[in-house]
């Protein structure tokens, strides 16, 4: 088992009134499978994939990456623990404009201190692995916005990290785009044999996925269960 979440509560202060996502969750992800979470908006889908990858605390409950307790780390060790074994793609690519392709995918080795050039060549690598070998040297706002979702994929694998965790990948790209970038990540995971954990609101994306994890009402509902294509996003999944 790559995840397991146990009792997982997540409640936010709101004014005097405290607003709970959901209560007492279950779900586990099978090591090199593909899993998408889909709910309504409010669901707490966000919110669950950010306490699967540590970027922030329950209210109460427990994540288990194999034997490691993610919770019992200190936040140091928890954010050591995040930079090494997983990675993250967002619907903002966040990439800096005024940086090149590779500058931007090598990002995370030169702020942890490796070597320019080492950095650089793990870049190019990434960036090949993705279709972007001949785009390293263009700068990030020269790009098409396929290609720069592209090179974020590419840096949130430079650390070769165990999962990928991705909230909306595909949501700011028109179909034809997005069909490419899901296909992509199918061929990483196969080929690296990678944990993929995906949000989405688009039923074409989480009928790619083999597994798919519904939220509803603070609940997983129907865990494990393919959507078809043809199945309406919002409202039921």
């Amino acid at each position: 088992m790559a995840i397991s979440a146990r009792g997982l509560t997540k409640s936010y202060r709101s004014g005097s009134r405290e607003l709970t996502v959901f209560s007492g969750l279950d779900l586990d992800v099978e090591a090199g499978s593909a899993v998408a979470i889909v709910g309504q908006s409010g669901a707490g889908k966000s919110s669950l994939l950010h306490l699967l990858g540590g970027l922030d605390r329950p209210t109460a409950g427990r994540v288990f990456f194999g034997d490691t307790d993610l919770f019992a780390l200190s936040d140091e060790a928890l954010a050591d623990f995040r930079n090494k074994r997983l990675g993250f793609v967002w619907q903002q690519n966040s990439l800096l404009p005024e940086f090149t392709a590779a500058e931007n995918v090598a990002m995370p080795l030169l702020i942890a201190g490796v070597a320019r050039k080492e950095a650089l060549a793990a870049a190019g690598a990434r960036l090949e692995e993705v279709g972007l070998a001949d785009r390293g040297h263009h700068r990030a706002g020269e790009m098409s916005g396929g290609e720069q979702q592209r090179a974020v994929l590419a840096r949130a694998l430079i650390n070769n990290p165990e999962v990928l965790l991705a909230d909306e990948p595909t949501g700011n790209l028109d179909p034809e785009t997005a069909e490419g970038v899901v296909e992509l990540l199918e061929r990483l995971r196969e080929r690296r044999r990678l944990t993929t954990v995906m949000v989405t609101h688009s039923r074409e994306v989480a009928a790619r996925c083999p597994h798919v994890i519904r939220l509803e009402k603070g609940s997983v509902v129907s865990p494990g269960v393919p959507v078809s294509r043809s199945e309406p996003v919002h409202g039921h999944i």
